[in-house]
């Protein structure tokens, strides 16, 4: 029985931090395959907490569905309220991963953030949670190491 979303199909206001953001599932379509769910969101955006200037990343999150899927629309609002957040690079991804699996609890879960350059210096976090089932294809996350990440 699916949950009820209450974003997909209507007009919903930017939520006003991570915390508040309502991250929501549906039903995996086909449970009894091991597949890879891949989100891009090459335009990230967040808050130095020491500075307050913004802080930009091009993240590549990899999961393998058990019961449930992320609803992409939820998704995209939960990222986009990290805009007037603040936060380290290390601790906004992995906070990102556990929201992620705390809402659909998957088989495998990889985060890479790429971060761009803070005081000259690139930050790349990498996270996964879970065993990878065997036989499932993983992409490689497509992102070079810095070069002007275009």
């Amino acid at each position: 029985m699916a949950k009820k979303l209450t974003q997909l199909g209507h007009a919903v206001a930017q939520p006003g931090s991570p915390k508040t953001a309502r991250l929501e599932s549906v039903p995996n379509p086909h449970p009894d395959a091991d597949y890879v769910v891949r989100f891009t969101a090459p335009e990230f955006t967040t808050l130095c907490p020491i500075t307050g200037q913004p802080d930009f990343a091009h993240f590549v999150i990899d999961y393998v569905p058990g019961q449930t899927i992320l609803e992409s629309k939820s998704l995209k609002l939960y990222l986009n309220s990290f805009r007037n957040a603040s936060g380290f690079h290390e601790a906004t991804t992995i906070t990102i991963a556990k929201r992620i699996i705390q809402t659909i609890k998957p088989r495998y879960l990889r985060i890479a953030g790429y971060w761009y350059p803070r005081g000259g210096i690139p930050i790349d976090i990498f996270w996964q949670a879970g065993k990878l089932p065997s036989g499932v294809w993983l992409p490689d996350p497509g992102v070079a190491p810095y070069r002007g990440r275009g």
